[in-house]
């Protein structure tokens, strides 16, 4: 299957297979743009790192510019928790990680990361903090982001992957259960974000 975290080399190397992620979907509208002419898109090809101690500012405004466009900017929503404004440090600790989507400018364009879920088992962690910047939406670099926090979950020994959203995060949502998250009746854990109203959990053990 050819996604967007495949070299552009394979643009020039193997045509029938562009076509065949073209036909099928894969690739979606920008993307097939990006793949069709690289250096017009370059941007549009984003990359994704773990976050450090200089991406802490974008994140912060990423996430506050993202969370008012789906009405999560009021009391009970992650955009007011104190890690914020130091996500480097906040996903330092061990069982954490945190990483940002960036263009070829190496540019946060948004970010996602997983961590212990406070008050739960020390088998769940939860996803956290994923947002992306509308430039960066459509690329199918959520996908690949989503991926990369679930594998770093497996690797870190969790056996549950636990979520909190919002109805109208609709886009999110049909990503969750698509990469096999379920969604449940009730909270879990102590994350103090009462604004969230959709719930959803993911068994890792099932997927190693």
């Amino acid at each position: 299957m050819i996604t967007l975290a495949t070299d552009l080399r394979i643009q020039r190397q193997s045509t029938p297979a562009l076509v065949r992620a073209i036909a099928s979907g894969v690739l979606r509208p920008r993307a097939r743009l990006a793949w069709r002419h690289p250096r017009r898109y370059e941007c549009a090809v984003p990359t994704i790192r773990p976050i450090r101690a200089d991406d802490d500012e974008a994140m912060a405004s990423i996430i506050r510019a993202v969370m008012p466009e789906f009405g999560a900017d009021g009391p009970g929503f992650a955009i007011h928790d104190a890690e914020v404004d130091a996500m480097s440090a906040a996903y330092a600790p061990p069982r954490a990680a945190y990483f940002v989507v960036v263009g070829t400018d190496d540019r946060p364009l948004g970010g996602g990361g997983i961590g212990p879920l406070a008050g739960g088992d020390d088998a769940t962690c939860e996803l956290r903090k994923m947002y992306l910047l509308k430039e960066a939406r459509g690329l199918g670099a959520g996908a690949r982001l989503i991926a990369r926090c679930l594998e770093t979950a497996r690797s870190l020994g969790y056996d549950t992957c636990y979520l909190e959203t919002l109805t109208g995060m609709d886009a999110a949502q049909r990503l969750y259960q698509k990469v096999g998250f379920r969604r449940r009746s009730s909270a879990l854990g102590t994350t103090g974000h009462g604004g969230c109203d959709r719930f959803y959990t993911l068994d890792l053990r099932s997927q190693r």
